[in-house]
């Protein structure tokens, strides 16, 4: 993507260096370009429940770490603009931020493929970028413009992209993983060779709803992958404050888990493909990914009040995910200090461009309010209680 695009300005004054310089960045371009198989291991190992775990070995290339490193930047720099944009009031309602756990929505998607489904809770601002949706329908829709990728009436809770097999976006806690399990009924009822990843936190691991659909998800050996993405903190209270047992992976009792460290994108990559084999053949796994939040629950949390600075900062340094993938770029000699520095100007500048064609988009018409409320055709005519009288007709 950008590095594609910096590398005639970084390799174009070749005349001016000296021979060992241009030799060597002659070689970082052609393995950054490599499609070469590379394995890497993991940087713990996995925790199964009644599975084997995959192998810690896993293969990759440094086309693709490059691509791990581009996406990850180019998140990370839009939730930090989303946040701006909330403090400066043109983003108003409900947002809450990835900023952290992008690694999740990068390695599932490296796993998966587009007729693969996903379906996630409010934090949903990179799973849909992950699933092929654009900048500009992201920040149109955060400041409720029509070129949203809900037409500007969901907001930053509610994307959506059918296209992409992404369905939402959901604001009930919990609620999104009994639909899930409705999409996987659905592929193994048309016989589709796909699966469906719900996504929910540790929050909403104490759903009752949860636990009523991964029972007929294993009934009927469903093709569901549900994927708690345990940041440690439901809104701001901690995992062991209201969970009896935090170990959710185990949580399915009859069906298998996996612990994943959701800092590493190569072990996600690895977890999530080694659940889609497991549930075209047996039904539903349980992912827990070990992930953390840098900003608060949501924009009127500081995230500061129930955790201290330290731990937070701490986890910056030891586990950042991008930092992960930056020293594994330099370690191989795919890229330099330099290459990856600017293909972060680059984001933050492919973010401003987003954001400035964004607040060009119109706001929706008010009488959009109306539409995509019924199916059409259906339910635009009101009555009052008595059914005789005609009350108003929707558009």
């Amino acid at each position: 993507m950008a590095l594609s695009r910096l590398a005639s300005s970084h390799f174009g004054s070749n005349f001016l260096k000296p021979a060992s310089l241009l030799l060597s960045s002659q070689r970082r371009r052609s393995i950054s370009s490599s499609n070469e198989t590379l394995t890497i291991e993991t940087s713990i190992p996995f925790t199964s429940h009644n599975c084997d775990a995959p192998s810690r070995s896993v293969e990759t290339s440094s086309s693709e770490l490059m691509s791990f490193f581009n996406d990850m930047v180019l998140m990370r720099r839009m939730e930090i603009a989303a946040d701006s944009l909330y403090k400066a009031k043109l983003i108003r309602g409900f947002c809450h931020l990835y900023d952290g756990q992008e690694a999740v929505a990068v390695g599932m998607e490296a796993a998966i493929n587009s007729k693969d489904c996903v379906i996630t809770a409010y934090r949903d601002h990179c799973t849909f970028l992950s699933r092929g949706g654009t900048l500009f329908e992201i920040f149109s829709e955060l400041m409720g413009r029509s070129g949203g990728c809900s037409k500007g009436k969901g907001g930053s809770m509610h994307f959506y992209r059918k296209v992409g097999g992404f369905y939402g976006g959901h604001g009930i806690v919990g609620a999104q993983v009994p639909l899930g399990v409705g999409l996987a009924f659905g592929q193994k009822y048309c016989k589709d060779p796909n699966v469906t990843f719900s996504l929910y936190g540790d929050g909403a691991a104490n759903q009752g709803q949860l636990f009523e659909a991964l029972n007929i998800a294993a009934l009927w050996d469903l093709p569901a992958i549900l994927v708690c993405e345990n940041n440690h903190y439901g809104m701001g209270t901690a995992e062991w404050r209201s969970a009896k047992s935090p170990a959710y992976y185990k949580r399915g009792d009859y069906a298998p888990g996996l612990k994943v460290d959701g800092m590493d994108v190569l072990a996600v990559k690895q977890a999530c493909k080694f659940a889609k084999e497991h549930a075209l053949k047996n039904g539903p796994i349980i992912l827990e990914m070990d992930t953390y939040r840098y900003h608060g629950h949501s924009m009127s949390d500081p995230g500061s009040t129930y955790r201290t600075r330290d731990e937070i900062s701490g986890v910056r340094q030891e586990r950042d995910p991008i930092e992960r993938v930056r020293k594994l770029v330099l370690a191989h000699d795919i890229s330099t200090e330099k290459e990856l520095k600017d293909i972060e100007k680059e984001a933050r500048k492919q973010v401003d461009e987003a954001i400035t064609k964004a607040k060009e988009s119109q706001m929706p018409d008010p009488s959009d309010l109306f539409t995509n409320v019924y199916v059409k055709g259906l339910g635009v005519e009101a009555y009052g209680a008595d059914r005789k009288e005609l009350k108003a007709t929707l558009p």
